[in-house]
């Protein structure tokens, strides 16, 4: 296709960059997950391109569709600190980033850490903790620290928020609004296995095979490789073309007719650095707008909000955003 042609050569070539190792890299870490989790290669793919530009994710979805086993899956190809949260009304924010406690011995108080902590952070059922929970947690999120009597400690890097929620249960659950669901890169929404990856699911446990456990799932990378990955991506070339394209979307979700609120400038941003990865996964050493128009979805739907009469019309938030991507010219 005209659109996939690669960029002439220039200041910023795309022949300069070697990605074999970030792509056998992610090729082992799909493999290693692929043990365990059966399908859902689409979330697993966002899952690495958020991580492989210091982004978060909200993974959504009905009960038993793998969402906690996928993120717990991702921590264990990762030679990195795991923790993980069960959100709860009662959780208070110290709960989360830690306290100060007096220690007798030396008459001073110390800083204990909470469970943010860590280089990937999984919170479970976020959207169960009030307000000033989940406000204590997008701060760390935001900032990668966390300040406790007037001194700061910055959690380790990598630093990555993997959190679930359930999209049909609202009894007990606080909605997180929209200027926080704006600190994700990205929404996955998870959906049911097709009749094939069912049966497998269902061969698999049925004791016919050896069961494969988390334990048998071996670690890819480290904190330093992680690093040089997120340095090698910003160096996949992206033209001037597809940067236009990019801000001609997010333009046209400030004025479109079902919208009631369209994508800040953070969303056109995470368009350009995810498409970036899924470039690499691919592969290539630039982007096209395919690789564009498969992460715009993702990064946009937690962010727009359909105007009432739309919602009540019907209308799909996913149709919306597949109208404006036709709409949008497409370099060539």
């Amino acid at each position: 296709m005209e659109e996939n042609k690669e960029p002439e050569m220039g200041l910023h070539s795309p022949h300069e960059l070697n990605l074999e190792p970030f792509y056998m890299a992610a090729s082992r870490i799909r493999e290693e997950m692929g043990k365990v989790l059966i399908g859902q290669h689409e979330m697993v793919d966002l899952m690495l391109a958020a991580l492989f530009c210091n982004g978060h994710v909200l993974i959504e979805g009905v009960p038993g569709v793998a969402k906690t086993t996928a993120a717990k899956l991702l921590a264990k190809t990762l030679d990195l600190e795991f923790s993980r949260i069960q959100f709860t009304p009662d959780l208070m924010p110290a709960d989360v980033t830690g306290t100060s406690i007096f220690n007798q011995k030396t008459n001073e108080f110390q800083f204990k850490r909470g469970p943010v902590f860590g280089n990937i952070v999984l919170i479970d059922e976020i959207n169960r903790s009030p307000a000033k929970t989940q406000a204590a947690l997008f701060e760390v999120m935001e900032e990668h620290q966390v300040t406790i009597d007037g001194t700061t400690h910055s959690v380790p890097q990598p630093f990555m928020v993997l959190a679930t929620q359930n999209p049909i249960e609202q009894e007990g659950t606080y909605k997180l609004p929209e200027a926080q669901q704006d600190r994700f890169m990205m929404k996955i929404n998870v959906h049911y296995p097709n009749l094939e990856e069912e049966f497998e699911i269902l061969r698999r446990f049925s004791g016919i095979t050896k069961t494969v456990s988390l334990d048998d799932v071996s670690p890819v990378l480290s904190a330093a490789q992680v690093a040089e990955i997120r340095h090698l991506i910003d160096r996949v070339f992206i033209k001037d073309e597809l940067l236009k394209y990019i801000a001609g979307v997010i333009q046209a979700t400030r004025n479109h007719r079902d919208l009631y609120l369209g994508a800040s400038p953070r969303a056109g941003l995470a368009i350009m650095r995810t498409s970036r990865v899924i470039a690499a996964m691919n592969g290539r050493s630039f982007v096209t707008p395919d690789d564009i128009r498969q992460v715009t979805y993702p990064v946009l739907n937690h962010r727009l909000i359909l105007a009432p009469e739309s919602e009540m019309e019907g209308i799909e938030l996913k149709t919306v955003v597949d109208e404006i991507l036709k709409s949008v010219e497409v370099p060539r």
